[in-house]
């Protein structure tokens, strides 16, 4: 079914000569012997295994999908998943990025995030089940106590554990306030739970020999609505003393969803009868501690949908390379045959260009977030981490939205390519469109994560965060301003940070008056915050080229095509989304409700 090449030269371009990570990580003590001659080895070995191992799982794993038991509550995942999984933690890929202390490799975030994308482009339903133990792994890590880091921890690292989220409930998605699942306090110091949650990635499933799920529930007492949420670890099996697994917990999966995509991971509802916990945190501050595992999974997303894009494109290309229909508009191009190769046809390379753009364009954004990420949790200087920090929060929403949103785009323009045999099961395109389809709506949607952006993080600090990095923009754009050949990227960059900040200003004096203004702008707001992102770093990326363009590697005439298409092309529709934004909320809000 179709082909995966991990493409590793993008991102050694992106590491090493846009981000410059080896200079990077010399400044962070944890990382400071980590090479380009290791970055290189990771990302060629996680090519092979993604390419070798995961990628021809994928559409089997579509087709077969996971089977639950509901006698034994068991789920058994499709046909070569468990023994994949076994090779993905005895290569000692699940401790990659994890702490030496707990059997980890102690390699970079940086870099685990290359070999996400890779993971995800070959299989993204296989790749739920250890990303979302990497989550849980970190908030283990960050509001676990003692004991709990010494007993699940290394278990977590080594991937012989995995680890889930357990938020939704059937009667609230997005508002957790609402949620009903108790706790009840033992003599023991544990917990006693009961309630029910659906939606769970990777809630039961035959690959690990133990889940630890992390549930969020009420204790007694506890204030109403999200100030009332705390945090606790339920293992599927009760460790013993020793470490291994011991007594059943009554934890349970009582059916898997039935679902468009993503048939390969396993969506359980969870069941809780009695089942024994133990806090995590603080009694009512468990959504504080969850969000350590929530922004993790919202950044992974984006690497979902980074993957999608990638690997959609590759093979949309080679269909376009080999299909031949028609002759080129200016005269045959390859008279020999009957017909031209479909890449001739100036459509098609406007849709595989959106493809490669989007890819790109997604691979320097999400690489140079997890970089941030490196120096908010290692750099030795406190004020560099809070500002990192403030831009992890800053750009996480964009991480997630702008990305899978595009990854919608790029993966429909790679099925339209294929023609009709695009949604013809065997060809495997319509696969990425339904699996990407998805990711605009699980782990908040791209509302929500619009309305964080707009609403928390930029009119929330008063465009703090967002001057910061625009400062960042600013000084690029006066830096090059008088290079006539980068023109063409630095004059509608610098146009495009200044109507941000003018429409950021405008909604914002609006919603003093009318906090609706602020619902009814932020779809299109977080659209134009996304490409003045991306407009930034193919700017960069064109700079960079510009000087290499006549070197004998045509990497370089490819990336400065790819960047022109983009400002070309994509970047234009700021126009259309900025009078949306600005259109206000009385077009949306003046229908009476009973009329719609």
């Amino acid at each position: 079914m179709g082909q995966y090449v991990a493409p590793i030269r993008d991102m050694q371009f992106v590491l090493h000569e846009f981000l410059k990570v080896e200079d990077e990580l010399k400044a962070l003590p944890d990382y400071s012997e980590v090479d380009a001659d290791i970055i290189n080895q990771v990302l060629e070995e996680g090519g092979k295994f993604t390419a070798g191992v995961l990628f021809p799982l994928n559409h089997s794993g579509d087709r077969e999908g996971c089977k639950h038991d509901a006698a034994t509550h068991t789920v058994t995942t499709p046909k070569g998943f468990k023994e994949a999984y076994k090779q993905y933690v005895e290569g000692g890929w699940a401790a990659l990025a994890c702490d030496p202390e707990y059997g980890g490799q102690g390699l970079p975030v940086v870099l685990n995030n290359s070999f996400y994308e890779m993971l995800n482009s070959a299989n993204q339903a296989w790749t739920m089940y250890p990303g979302l133990s990497h989550g849980a792994y970190e908030c283990l890590k960050e509001h676990g106590t003692d004991e709990q880091k010494k007993t699940y921890l290394p278990k977590l690292v080594s991937g012989e554990w995995t680890g889930t989220m357990c938020l939704t409930e059937p009667h609230c998605g997005t508002d957790l306030g609402m949620l009903r699942s108790k706790a009840i306090p033992q003599d023991d110091g544990s917990w006693k739970i009961t309630g029910n949650k659906i939606f769970i990635s990777a809630g039961e499933h035959d690959m690990s020999e133990n889940i630890l799920h992390l549930v969020l529930a009420r204790v007694p007492d506890a204030p109403e609505g999200s100030k009332g949420i705390s945090l606790f670890l339920v293992p599927k099996y009760l460790p013993k003393e020793d470490g291994s697994v011991g007594e059943r917990n009554p934890i349970t999966c009582g059916a898997i969803e039935e679902k468009m995509g993503i048939h390969g991971n396993s969506t359980c509802q969870m069941n809780l009868d009695g089942a024994k916990g133990w806090i995590i945190g603080q009694p009512n501050k468990g959504l504080n501690a969850m969000f350590v595992f929530m922004n993790a999974a919202r950044l992974g997303v984006g690497m979902q949908s980074l993957g999608l894009t990638e690997v959609a494109y590759q093979n949309a290309v080679i269909y376009a390379k080999d299909r031949i229909q028609m002759r080129s508009l200016t005269g045959p191009k390859n008279p020999e045959q009957p017909a031209d190769p479909i890449i001739v046809h100036a459509d098609v390379r406007r849709m595989l260009l959106t493809g490669r753009a989007y890819a790109e364009g997604a691979r320097a954004f999400t690489s140079y977030v997890a970089l941030q990420i490196d120096r908010e949790l290692h750099h030795p200087d406190e004020d560099v981490r809070k500002e990192a920090a403030d831009e992890v929060a800053l750009l996480t929403p964009i991480v997630k939205a702008f990305i899978t949103d595009n990854a919608w785009i790029a993966t429909s323009e790679a099925m339209q390519v294929f023609g009709g045999h695009g949604y013809i099961a065997e060809w495997g395109m319509e696969q990425y469109v339904r699996d990407a389809r998805i990711n605009l709506i699980y782990e908040g949607t791209n509302t929500i994560q619009s309305l964080d952006l707009l609403g928390r993080k930029i009119l929330g600090d008063n465009g703090a965060k967002l001057r910061k990095f625009g400062e960042k923009i600013k000084s690029f754009v006066e830096e090059n301003g008088l290079d006539e050949n980068l023109s063409e990227f630095i004059t509608p960059l610098g146009e495009l940070g200044d109507k941000v900040t003018k429409l950021t200003m405008e909604i914002g004096m609006k919603a003093f008056q009318n906090a609706d203004e602020v619902g009814a702008a932020a779809v299109p707001y977080l659209r134009v915050v996304g490409h003045l992102v991306y407009s930034y770093f193919f700017a960069q990326m064109a700079k960079i080229a510009l000087e290499k363009q006549d070197s004998s590697d045509t990497f370089y005439k490819a990336k400065l095509a790819t960047a022109r298409f983009y400002f070309a092309r994509l970047q234009p529709e700021t126009a259309t989304l900025i009078r949306q934004a600005r259109s206000g909320s009385a077009n949306l809000m003046a229908l009476d409700a009973d009329l719609f």
